[in-house]
């Protein structure tokens, strides 16, 4: 499979599980009452498979590097915190779909801005004026689609 599919298919899969985390955790949050424990118990799984990934995969190599890396690219962790805790306590208010739409929406400008500006290393991918009406485009769609 050529890389650039394979990848699609990884993000798209990515994508898929998204919402299915904010119903699910948003659910686990409702019938144990606390929904920043269910964010908790998702962490603490999250972390007991992600150090199976990682044992798999490379070991603990990367370890040694970790205090080279700036520390400002450690704020991704409080920005994973901060999504998992307002879809968990926002979803079974607002709804799941209506809580992933604008959490698209936000993805979607955030991503333009990054891209455009090559911001945090990312591969430079000018806002042009189709980018900008396809970004147009999605976001009407998913104004029609809260709305409906």
């Amino acid at each position: 499979m050529h890389d650039s599919l394979r990848y699609a298919v990884i993000m798209l899969a990515a994508g898929v599980g998204i919402p299915v985390l904010a119903a699910l955790n948003a659910q686990l949050g409702t019938r144990i009452g606390s929904p920043t424990v269910a964010a908790v118990v998702l962490f603490c799984v999250a972390l007991v498979a992600a150090i199976a990934v990682m044992l798999a995969s490379q070991g603990v190599a990367g370890f040694s590097a970790l205090s080279l890396a700036p520390k400002h690219l450690f704020l991704a962790g409080i920005l994973v915190c901060f999504y998992v805790l307002s879809v968990t306590i926002v979803a079974p208010r607002f709804g799941v779909g209506n809580a992933v739409f604008f959490v698209l929406l936000g993805q979607m400008v955030s991503a333009a801005v990054i891209d455009h500006f090559g911001l945090f290393g990312a591969v430079v991918r000018s806002l042009t004026w189709m980018r900008g009406s396809g970004l147009g485009v999605m976001t009407l769609g998913l104004l029609l689609i809260v709305r409906a």
